[in-house]
């Protein structure tokens, strides 16, 4: 329960008597040990954060469970898009159990072909929904072009072409652990920037 503060007691016994389904997600990643970080002194991110943490840990970013459970398909998004285009992702999440509950999709992407150092993965939005037994609903999103960019190595903020990766489901993507998940899923897909590399301007 983290810190549940003085509700907590309360808030427990809801769950544990089957009285509240939990949809709460953890919005910092629980490490299994501090053998798994760098050391102290070391000021840069990389091992750190759900962002740049490579490793499998206790328990994700975005980790939750549900009395419910829910599934993902029909991933849209274009196969290719221009520099200072929009992307547009929609999917499709549907209450497979028996209980009415309440999931937080969740949407991360990734630049596989970037030059220059950037995250593991980023969250670029999330939604919480609610859904009765078998129902389905159609979650959207949308990145923008400065979601997109990076700085590179001249210091420009800059879109590059390449392929980017994109995950959309209950869960941070990746880790041997969220695999055991069984309550909530993650869909991927990928589409491509075409073109030149092009600098983001404050209005983008």
């Amino acid at each position: 329960a983290w810190y549940p503060g003085q509700a907590a007691g309360t808030a427990l016994a809801d769950v544990l008597f089957g009285d509240y389904n939990p949809a709460g997600r953890l919005p910092v990643t629980f490490y299994q040990s501090v053998d798994q970080l760098p050391t102290f002194e070391d000021y840069t991110m990389k091992g750190k954060t759900y962002r740049y943490f490579g490793g499998d840990p206790l328990y994700t970013f975005g980790y939750g469970l549900s009395y419910t459970t829910f599934s993902y398909s029909g991933l849209k998004l274009p196969e290719t898009v221009k520099p200072g285009d929009t992307v547009p992702v929609a999917v499709t999440v549907q209450n497979t159990g028996d209980l009415a509950g309440e999931e937080v999709v969740q949407f991360y992407v990734s630049d596989v072909d970037a030059s220059a150092p950037v995250p593991i993965r980023s969250l670029k939005g999330f939604e919480r929904i609610a859904l009765k037994p078998g129902e389905k609903r159609v979650v959207e999103f949308s990145l923008s072009p400065k979601q997109l960019s990076l700085i590179n190595n001249d210091l420009k903020r800059v879109i590059e072409p390449g392929i980017f990766e994109v995950s959309v489901g209950g869960m941070q993507p990746g880790g041997a652990r969220t695999t055991a998940v069984v309550t909530t899923e993650v869909i991927t897909g990928r589409f491509e920037v075409t073109g030149k590399v092009t600098e983001v301007n404050n209005g983008l």
